[in-house]
């Protein structure tokens, strides 16, 4: 008579493959009961979403409410930050500055983990089933996958060595910043800045988009600053950088001062400029150029420390390959 552990091994694959067929099968067969009611913008279609967001941009233009705004964003869940990046890459005839603002607001109400805001009640129940289905199916595999290793283990076997872990490689931006040192000002003679920093714009990053604190030596915040995709080129992946939009927001002014570099080849296109031109002032990006952005209470500094254009099939000089601006940010003297 054959003993439990034979019969196991005789039909190792019969059962494993009856577990998956009724996971695959059950699963869905068990969620498609799911009815999901009264609960928030989250779950809408994305072209959807990207309306709502819109106009909650747009309200914000009008009520100024923080409290109604963040609100509005955090219905939105998880689709709320890559939602707003592709609003700031068309704006579709919004205001540039209007849509900075907004985006501000939740960066200093919710600080930099704004893109993973909460979904609210409804969603976040929605969310704890998915955990629980997606660990029952992880436990069920596990299980599978023991039984399935045990059965058919032989003697003498010994498991295949695994190949060693890939060496991890700095990205490409990061190398670019390793060799560009920053400014030193105080060597000359100008008095060192509040905050500093050197970023990196390289083809390939799509959602290319930094952002820093303007912190005194006190603690006090005074703004944010940063650069971002303004305008690209052509089509096919990865997008070709055309524009690079800087930005400065001073928490004492209610205008938030832009600046647009653009490639030589942008420059020179009358309709780019037509799209550009309510961002900010246009300016023909060089090596070494600087650029001022003043507010209220600061001033911005930004240095064209590198830049190298795509040579692709496309119009000479108009889309980047690599661009690295050095940021630094200086309080004015009738307000230090």
């Amino acid at each position: 008579m054959k003993s439990a552990a034979d019969f196991l091994k005789a039909h190792a694959i019969v059962i494993v493959v009856a577990l998956v067929v009724g996971l695959v099968a059950g699963i869905p067969l068990g969620w498609a009961t799911v009815r999901v009611v009264n609960t928030t913008p989250a779950v809408m279609r994305a072209d959807l979403q990207e309306d709502y967001l819109r106009m909650a941009v747009d309200s914000f233009r009008v009520n100024r409410d923080i409290n109604l705004a963040v609100r509005r964003w955090d219905d939105l869940g998880a689709a709320a930050a890559p939602m707003f990046v592709k609003i700031q890459q068309d704006p579709k005839g919004m205001d540039p500055a209007v849509i900075v603002a907004y985006g501000q607001v939740i960066e200093t109400v919710k600080g930099s983990s704004s893109s993973g805001t909460d979904k609210g009640p409804a969603a976040g129940a929605f969310s704890s089933r998915s955990l629980l289905l997606v660990a029952a199916i992880v436990v069920l595999l596990l299980v599978a996958g023991a039984i399935l290793r045990f059965l058919m283990r032989r003697p003498g076997r010994r498991p295949s060595s695994s190949k060693p872990a890939a060496a991890v490689v700095p990205s490409r931006a990061a190398q670019v910043r390793v060799g560009a040192p920053k400014t030193d000002f105080e060597s000359l003679g100008v008095a060192p800045p509040i905050t500093q920093n050197m970023t990196t714009y390289v083809l390939g990053d799509d959602l290319y988009d930094e952002s820093f604190s303007i912190d005194t030596a006190s603690g006090d915040f005074l703004g944010e600053y940063g650069v971002g995709v303004s305008e690209t080129i052509g089509v096919g992946e990865p997008k070709k950088v055309t524009a690079l939009e800087i930005w400065l927001f001073d928490k004492n002014d209610i205008k938030t001062a832009t600046k647009v570099l653009m490639s030589a080849h942008a420059h020179g296109d009358a309709g780019i400029r037509a799209r550009l031109e309510a961002k900010g002032e246009l300016i023909e990006i060089e090596p070494q150029r600087q650029i001022m952005l003043e507010t209220e209470t600061v001033q911005l500094l930004a240095t064209v420390v590198d830049l190298q254009y795509g040579d692709g099939a496309m119009p000479e000089k108009s889309y980047f390959e690599r661009v690295t601006l050095e940021l630094a940010i200086w309080r004015k003297a009738d307000h230090g």
